[in-house]
């Protein structure tokens, strides 16, 4: 069963979104923040990551940058996940190697949901 690890600081969003993800089959474990993430994933590998970009006290782009120097995590799926609809961000999301961007406004949970499945199949 695949784990997937949510960094989401929307209380509502990050419940349904592991709730969706939970009854699909997937093994999923969540943080609010980018600080709390960091601890939970030096701990345990997801298979991936769906990152906030906007996340209270450093960015969800700062944080990845943070994780991609950590070599037990350091090669993890991630795929970015925020309203910030934003050239620059996605530039930097890309260049730090996410395989998608996507905004949360322009896909329903199942088409979230869908997109993850094939980042993992």
């Amino acid at each position: 069963m695949p784990k997937i690890f949510i960094i989401e600081d929307e209380p509502l969003l990050r419940e349904m979104y592991c709730q969706v993800f939970t009854e699909h089959g997937f093994n999923v474990a969540s943080a609010e923040t980018a600080e709390e993430a960091l601890l939970m994933l030096e701990q345990e590998a997801p298979d991936l990551i769906l990152l906030d970009v906007l996340l209270p006290n450093a960015s969800g782009l700062e944080m990845l940058e943070q994780l991609r120097r950590i070599p037990s995590i350091a090669k993890t799926k991630v795929v970015a996940f925020s309203n910030y609809d934003n050239k620059i961000a996605r530039e930097k999301a890309e260049e730090l190697g996410v395989l998608d961007y996507l905004i949360k406004t322009e896909f329903t949970p199942q088409e979230i949901t869908e997109k993850i499945m094939s980042y993992l199949s």
